[in-house]
């Protein structure tokens, strides 16, 4: 019984990662000044990617700088689904 649940549990996160890494999922990419890039995902949720082009925490209510002057503000940190988007097609499966 143990072995049916922890093989069904595998297969819902193995299915919801493969759902989350579809790059049709980013409504748009933001550039920061500091040259960091924000990800809004369409349900609205973000996700911030560093200048070095790593995934990067940041506090949901942050204000940021856009690269063009204007603020925003994070909502949500959807650090994993911008890992599975940065790391899905690297050669070796990624991390």
């Amino acid at each position: 019984m143990l072995k049916y649940l922890l093989t069904a549990a595998v297969m819902g996160a193995a299915t919801l990662t493969a759902s989350a890494a579809d790059l049709s999922q980013v409504q748009q990419s933001i550039e920061l000044k500091d040259g960091s890039t924000v990800f809004v995902f369409k349900d609205g949720k973000m996700g911030m990617e560093d200048k070095y082009g790593r995934p990067t925490y940041m506090e949901s209510g942050h204000v940021m700088e856009t690269k063009d002057g204007k603020q925003i503000i994070m909502n949500g940190n959807e650090i994993w689904r911008v890992d599975t988007l940065l790391y899905k097609n690297q050669k070796g499966g990624g991390r």
